[in-house]
């Protein structure tokens, strides 16, 4: 048995190992990778309170070692963990226990808790793999807030098609800007399956961060609601020769038979995609403004946090130097880049993803005009 310190609280766990790659091994483990997503966990919960005085209650929806339902608890809420394997159960308590946190950790289903004993104002799924199995049960019991985490990023990205088309009802494509693909797929999904229960699911905070994506999503139960939120779904043609894209809202897809800028006639299609804002501005300052020094990944949580807040809300996003190489000329500096992207009266920032991949509203021909082609 190890102690972890995480933010405020000290757990016990089995092992301390990187569950990204396939989850293998016995125990209960600790996974250090995902702390800067408790992190930000932790800092919406702070800053959700403030937005909703109302919400309280809070459910882990698959607790594990109990990490995150006692940071939740440490932060105020009304805590409720539930995991299938009694061991996890037993830690959990223990480590709700040794902080002197109030709690209650059951041995259950999650879906079946969230269908007897709910509602929850929020309902966190942080399970390994696919969230799509609980997301019925999620917006159909929780009044407030869903925080979702995928990890399978292959099928949400394209990489692993079928997969992809399988679990999420849409087409993906492993496109250049995959990280986007991913995170669009994951709240079109999810915003689609809130809708089945008249309920419209509105992203407040969305990242793509090393092997998994996460979303927290506002609820309102009205019809009309889901409805408009439906609204920004659509699809999205790239391409493959010159990297020209466009989006289209609506629930049918219309590609064109050959690209609009170059001729070509490999263009493909992915959606249903959601084509909306991934976060509120607003807020997101708010989730800064509530991490403290105390996370272990503060300085990176606020690097990310900002990013994500000044970030355009394009649907898509280009690699600086995969354009470059398609016209045949080296890479500048990426401040550069986007100055004279500004200059010729663009719009255009960096992502959270990385280094080389940025937002913009120029098409890839204003683009590759703006900085030095004629």
């Amino acid at each position: 048995m190890e102690q972890v310190t995480e933010g405020d609280v000290t757990v016990a766990v089995d092992e301390v190992r990187d569950g990204a790659a396939d989850g293998a091994g016995s125990g209960v483990f600790y996974n250090p990778t995902q702390e800067l997503n408790r992190d930000v966990t932790v800092a919406v919960l702070r800053a959700y309170r403030e937005r909703e005085p109302r919400a309280a209650s809070y459910l882990d929806a698959m607790t594990a070692s109990g990490v995150r339902a006692t940071r939740a608890a440490a932060a105020g809420y009304d805590t409720t963990g539930a995991d299938l394997d009694s061991a996890a159960v037993s830690l959990a308590r223990a480590n709700l226990a040794r902080n002197g946190l109030d709690g209650t950790i059951v041995e259950r289903d999650a879906r079946a808790l969230l269908y007897e004993e709910g509602p929850f104002d929020v309902v966190d799924l942080d399970p390994f793999g696919s969230p799509v199995p609980f997301a019925d049960a999620a917006f159909s019991r929780a009044r407030n807030l869903v925080c979702v985490t995928a990890t399978d990023t292959a099928p949400l990205c394209g990489a692993h098609f079928a997969a992809g088309v399988r679990r999420y009802d849409a087409v993906p494509r492993n496109l250049d800007d995959h990280p986007e693909m991913g995170l669009r797929i994951l709240v079109s999904a999810l915003v689609r399956t809130a809708a089945r229960h008249d309920v419209a699911a509105t992203p407040l905070l969305s990242h793509a961060s090393r092997h998994y994506v996460r979303t927290y999503l506002e609820l309102n139960r009205s019809a009309s609601r889901a409805d408009d939120s439906r609204d920004e779904l659509g699809h999205r043609h790239q391409c493959q020769d010159c990297l020209t894209r466009r989006h289209e809202r609506g629930p049918h897809a219309c590609p064109p038979e050959t690209c609009p800028a170059c001729g070509s006639a490999r263009v493909v299609t992915a959606g249903p995609l959601w084509l909306g804002p991934v976060r509120d501005r607003a807020f997101t300052a708010q989730v800064r403004d509530a991490v403290d020094t105390e996370m272990g990944t503060a300085d990176e949580t606020r690097e990310l946090l900002a990013m994500v807040e000044t970030e355009l809300d394009a649907p898509t996003h280009y690699d600086q130097h995969r354009l470059c190489k398609l016209w045949g000329r080296p890479a500048s500096a990426m401040d550069d880049f986007l100055a004279a992207l500004r200059a010729a009266g663009h719009e255009a920032s960096r992502t959270h993803y990385g280094g080389t991949q940025f937002k913009t509203t120029a098409t890839v021909a204003e683009a590759r005009r703006a900085t030095g082609d004629s």
